[in-house]
Protein backbone atom coordinates (compact mmCIF):
# COMPACT_ATOMS: atom_id res chain seq x y z
CA UNK A 1 0.00 0.00 0.00
CA UNK A 2 2.83 2.43 0.85
CA UNK A 3 4.18 2.18 -2.71
CA UNK A 4 0.82 2.90 -4.31
CA UNK A 5 1.66 6.51 -5.13
CA UNK A 6 5.36 6.13 -5.74
CA UNK A 7 6.55 7.78 -8.98
CA UNK A 8 7.79 5.46 -11.76
CA UNK A 9 11.10 7.33 -11.81
CA UNK A 10 12.76 8.50 -8.59
CA UNK A 11 12.27 12.19 -7.85
CA UNK A 12 14.70 14.32 -5.83
CA UNK A 13 12.61 16.83 -3.92
CA UNK A 14 13.85 19.95 -2.18
CA UNK A 15 12.88 20.40 1.48
CA UNK A 16 9.32 21.76 1.62
CA UNK A 17 8.98 25.50 2.05
CA UNK A 18 6.25 27.27 3.95
CA UNK A 19 6.67 30.69 2.33
CA UNK A 20 3.38 32.61 2.16
CA UNK A 21 2.10 32.86 -1.42
CA UNK A 22 -0.73 35.30 -2.03
CA UNK A 23 -3.72 34.27 -4.13
CA UNK A 24 -2.57 36.88 -6.67
CA UNK A 25 0.95 35.39 -6.84
CA UNK A 26 -0.55 31.91 -7.20
CA UNK A 27 -2.80 33.10 -10.04
CA UNK A 28 0.23 34.45 -11.93
CA UNK A 29 1.95 31.04 -11.66
CA UNK A 30 -0.21 29.59 -14.43
CA UNK A 31 2.49 28.58 -16.91
CA UNK A 32 1.46 31.21 -19.45
CA UNK A 33 4.33 32.75 -21.44
CA UNK A 34 6.97 30.76 -19.62
CA UNK A 35 5.77 31.64 -16.11
CA UNK A 36 6.19 29.19 -13.24
CA UNK A 37 3.30 26.79 -12.90
CA UNK A 38 1.88 26.11 -9.43
CA UNK A 39 -1.08 24.09 -8.20
CA UNK A 40 -2.32 24.31 -4.61
CA UNK A 41 -4.08 21.50 -2.79
CA UNK A 42 -5.50 22.08 0.67
CA UNK A 43 -3.54 25.35 0.81
CA UNK A 44 -0.16 23.74 0.04
CA UNK A 45 1.47 25.06 -3.13
CA UNK A 46 3.28 22.61 -5.44
CA UNK A 47 5.59 23.56 -8.31
CA UNK A 48 4.35 21.57 -11.34
CA UNK A 49 6.29 23.69 -13.85
CA UNK A 50 8.06 20.69 -15.39
CA UNK A 51 4.86 18.79 -16.18
CA UNK A 52 3.39 19.67 -19.59
CA UNK A 53 -0.09 18.55 -18.51
CA UNK A 54 -0.35 21.70 -16.34
CA UNK A 55 0.99 24.06 -19.01
CA UNK A 56 -1.29 26.00 -21.38
CA UNK A 57 -3.02 23.50 -23.66
CA UNK A 58 -2.41 20.63 -21.21
CA UNK A 59 -5.21 18.47 -19.87
CA UNK A 60 -4.72 19.79 -16.30
CA UNK A 61 -4.05 23.45 -17.11
CA UNK A 62 -7.43 24.26 -15.52
CA UNK A 63 -5.70 23.73 -12.13
CA UNK A 64 -2.68 25.95 -12.87
CA UNK A 65 -2.42 29.01 -10.63
CA UNK A 66 -5.29 27.88 -8.41
CA UNK A 67 -6.12 25.84 -5.34
CA UNK A 68 -7.78 22.87 -7.05
CA UNK A 69 -8.80 20.97 -3.90
CA UNK A 70 -12.52 20.55 -4.64
CA UNK A 71 -11.99 19.53 -8.28
CA UNK A 72 -9.31 16.99 -7.36
CA UNK A 73 -11.55 15.48 -4.70
CA UNK A 74 -14.28 15.12 -7.33
CA UNK A 75 -11.74 13.97 -9.97
CA UNK A 76 -13.11 16.75 -12.16
CA UNK A 77 -11.39 18.99 -14.68
CA UNK A 78 -14.43 21.28 -15.02
CA UNK A 79 -13.42 24.90 -14.37
CA UNK A 80 -16.49 25.42 -12.18
CA UNK A 81 -15.30 22.68 -9.81
CA UNK A 82 -11.85 24.25 -9.26
CA UNK A 83 -12.11 25.72 -5.77
CA UNK A 84 -10.12 25.86 -2.56
CA UNK A 85 -13.30 25.07 -0.59
CA UNK A 86 -13.50 21.32 -0.28
CA UNK A 87 -15.75 21.32 2.81
CA UNK A 88 -18.73 20.06 0.77
CA UNK A 89 -16.99 16.93 -0.47
CA UNK A 90 -18.31 13.52 0.53
CA UNK A 91 -16.15 11.29 2.73
CA UNK A 92 -15.10 9.28 -0.34
CA UNK A 93 -14.18 12.49 -2.20
CA UNK A 94 -12.16 13.66 0.82
CA UNK A 95 -10.25 10.35 0.71
CA UNK A 96 -9.59 10.95 -2.98
CA UNK A 97 -8.38 14.49 -2.19
CA UNK A 98 -5.99 13.12 0.45
CA UNK A 99 -4.72 10.60 -2.11
CA UNK A 100 -3.96 13.53 -4.45
CA UNK A 101 -2.02 15.26 -1.66
CA UNK A 102 0.08 12.10 -1.25
CA UNK A 103 0.52 11.82 -5.03
CA UNK A 104 1.66 15.45 -5.43
CA UNK A 105 3.91 15.37 -2.35
CA UNK A 106 5.90 12.49 -3.85
CA UNK A 107 6.43 14.25 -7.20
CA UNK A 108 6.50 18.02 -6.83
CA UNK A 109 8.37 20.48 -4.64
CA UNK A 110 6.33 22.33 -2.04
CA UNK A 111 7.09 26.00 -2.59
CA UNK A 112 4.80 27.52 0.01
CA UNK A 113 1.36 27.89 1.48
CA UNK A 114 -1.50 30.01 0.22
CA UNK A 115 -1.55 33.15 2.33
CA UNK A 116 -4.59 33.18 4.61
CA UNK A 117 -5.62 29.65 3.67
CA UNK A 118 -7.67 27.81 6.27
CA UNK A 119 -8.33 24.63 4.27
CA UNK A 120 -5.34 22.53 5.42
CA UNK A 121 -7.11 19.89 7.52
Amino acid sequence: MAGRFEPKNPVQLAPPKDDPISVEELAKANGVEGAKCYVAIKGIVYDVTGNKAYQPGGSYHVFAGKDASAALGKTSTKPEDVSADWSGLSDKEKETLNDWVTFFSKRYNVVGKVEGATNFA
